[in-house]
Formats: structure tokens, C-alpha cells, sequence
């Protein structure tokens, strides 16, 4: 365990899959993070997130993106929690996938949101990563459902739960970014979860899971 994570023990965990390392940002990371997210996510005017952050303009991109990780960190307990964690492949920083619960002890239930860089779309990495959280949730967290949702229009995200074993779980419509927006809720449980060929390596979660009151 490193000195910092031992003020803040999730900085201490990391999970590791064939291709990617996942592990919670740290503050000199930030700036990675940033340079991924200006390099462009999607189409201009296409956001495919419920909150358009990645519309922001650039010169206020980093300050918001700084600040809702330290939101998330400053805001952990064991009923609430936002875990963000960093994607990176073969050293480069390549995304975020975030792994979210309210009320866990009781609803043992987790959502989960993500974004890659566009330059790397299209190589299975979000299905890599999303698999890692999942392993994570329901063989390390004891969490028994994972939940999902994306634009109805969004295909390549609803693609990547369907090859996971996630089921519809209803329609609903919300304002997304001021518009309204048909959002496609899914489902996932240890049962209909279709794991993936490769084991998942996990580095200090005891620590991380004492924290969240697991």
C-alpha cells in the first residue's frame, strides 16, 4: 500500500484484465484524464451522456472534470459511493469507467457509466473494462444486480451490455442535456452475466472494501 493510500485506501486498488489496467484517478493524473476527454469521446453534438460534460468548453473542461473527482471522493460512505476509475492501455490513459451505489448494504446493486477516447473505439475495450467492473461488483463487492442505461439510439453501448448478458429493463423518457431523450435502462445479474475467458486480477481490495463498509 502506498503512502497516499493509506489516507485514502481506494487509491490503492487496481484491477487488471488482459489488456487494461483500471484504478481510481489520482490528483496528478487529472490532467491525462483531460488531454483524453478534449481529443474528442463521440460526434460533435452527439453526447451520448444524460449531464453534455464533454460539450463543456475547453477551457472549463478541467476545472469541472477536476472537480467531480474530488466530489466523488469527498462524498464516499458506506451508504453512497462513487468509485471513478481510470482506464489505461499499454500506458497510455484511454478512458474512465465508473462504478456507482446508493444504499448498498441493502439493495446490493451497483450502475456503471464509461467513456473512451474515439480514437480507440471499436476494439473491444469497452466491453473489457465493463466485464472488469462486473467481475468486480459480483465477485469481490457481493453485489447481486448491476444496472446500466444508455440513449436509446446509442447502439454501440447497448451492443456491449447485450454481449454481457445484460437484459432490457425498461424504457424511460428524461431530459437529457435540456432534451428530451428515450433512455434504454438494463439489468445484469450473476445468472445472465456471460463471463468472459480471462480471470480478473485484483490488487488491494480489502482495504478499499473496509472504506466502503463491505
Amino acid at each position: 500500500m502506498t503512502e497516499l493510500a493509506a489516507y485514502w485506501p481506494p487509491f490503492g486498488l487496481t484491477l487488471t484484465t488482459p489488456r487494461l489496467v483500471l484504478r481510481p484517478i489520482r490528483d496528478d493524473e487529472i490532467p491525462a484524464a483531460v488531454r483524453a476527454a478534449l481529443s474528442g469521446i463521440h460526434e460533435p453534438g452527439r453526447s451520448p451522456f444524460s449531464n453534455p460534460w464533454s460539450e463543456a468548453p475547453a477551457h472549463e473542461l478541467g476545472t469541472n472534470m477536476a472537480q467531480w473527482y474530488w466530489r466523488c471522493r469527498a462524498g464516499m460512505t458506506s451508504e453512497e459511493w462513487t468509485l471513478l476509475l481510470g482506464i489505461w492501455h499499454d500506458g497510455q490513459f484511454i478512458g474512465c469507467q465508473d462504478v456507482e451505489a446508493k444504499n448498498f448494504p441493502t439493495l446490493k446493486t451497483v450502475t456503471t457509466g464509461s467513456w473512451l477516447r474515439q480514437d480507440v473505439h471499436g476494439r473491444g475495450f469497452g466491453k473489457e473494462m465493463r466485464a472488469a467492473v462486473a467481475l468486480y461488483a459480483f465477485d469481490w463487492l457481493g453485489a447481486e444486480v448491476a444496472e446500466s442505461e444508455a440513449a436509446a439510439w446509442n447502439r454501440q453501448s447497448l451492443g456491449v451490455s447485450r454481449s454481457l448478458g445484460y437484459e432490457l429493463n425498461g424504457v424511460t423518457r428524461a431530459s437529457w442535456g435540456g432534451n428530451a431523450q428515450d433512455v434504454q435502462k438494463v439489468r445484469l445479474t450473476p445468472v445472465t452475466f456471460k463471463r468472459p475467458d480471462w480471470d480478473l486480477k485484483v490488487k488491494d481490495h480489502e482495504a478499499t472494501a473496509k472504506y466502503l463498509g463491505i
